[in-house]
């Protein structure tokens, strides 16, 4: 799948609000690193490793924003990895850098807000 039609699959998947769906793009032992998880744990961690962790964070973030919406920008493709560039909850700015493994699924992100 390109860079492009793996963006708009990913934003319509986060759209839906359906967490199954959105979890079918990520490995099982994926690990997110994003400002967000600082801010809800006042600093004390940034990242989280594994499917289950991310979870349950992820419907505690779509419980508190009901209206979330994200709108793509732009996307741009590296080795095994994209980058996507999007309008966020709060009206923020984001890029999200996202790297596959060999099954196609994400196992690593760095989320970027302004």
């Amino acid at each position: 799948m390109n860079h492009k039609d793996f963006a708009q699959e990913w934003i319509n998947a986060w759209n839906s609000h359906d967490l199954e769906d959105i979890l079918t793009h990520y490995s099982d032992d994926i690990e997110i690193t994003t400002p967000m998880i600082a801010q809800a744990t006042g600093g004390v961690e940034s990242s989280l490793k594994g499917k289950e962790a991310v979870r349950n964070y992820w419907g505690r973030a779509l419980e508190k924003f009901p209206d979330l919406h994200f709108e793509l920008i732009h996307s741009t493709a590296g080795i095994d990895s994209v980058a996507l560039f999007y309008r966020s909850i709060m009206d923020k700015h984001a890029v999200e850098v996202m790297f596959f493994n060999e099954e196609g699924k994400i196992n690593k992100m760095y989320a970027h807000y302004d």
